[in-house]
């Protein structure tokens, strides 16, 4: 009876503090990005943001079209008050 209530309400994993979209980085965790997430900085939401730190108060964002020389964005760090949250 249970296992028909779960696929409708499914578990979401808890959103870790230093997250990355990047699949090569050491703090990309593939299984939060299976649902919609949203990034909050100082209050208003950011779509653009690449990486973020909620205790050290962080997000990178890419710095207008400019790539390094592999094609990665180059990345600007904004502080402020971080928050994490599903949609």
């Amino acid at each position: 009876m249970t296992e028909a209530t779960t696929p409708n309400t499914p578990a979401l994993p808890p959103l870790p503090d230093h997250l990355s979209v990047n699949p090569r980085s050491p703090h990309h965790v593939a299984a939060v990005f299976e649902h919609d997430i949203g990034i909050r900085l100082n209050g208003k939401e950011r779509f653009d943001v690449e990486e973020y730190c909620i205790s050290e108060g962080w997000v990178k964002v890419p710095a207008g079209k400019t790539v390094d020389r592999k094609g990665q964005p180059l990345l600007i760090k904004i502080k402020g008050t971080v928050e994490a949250f599903y949609k």
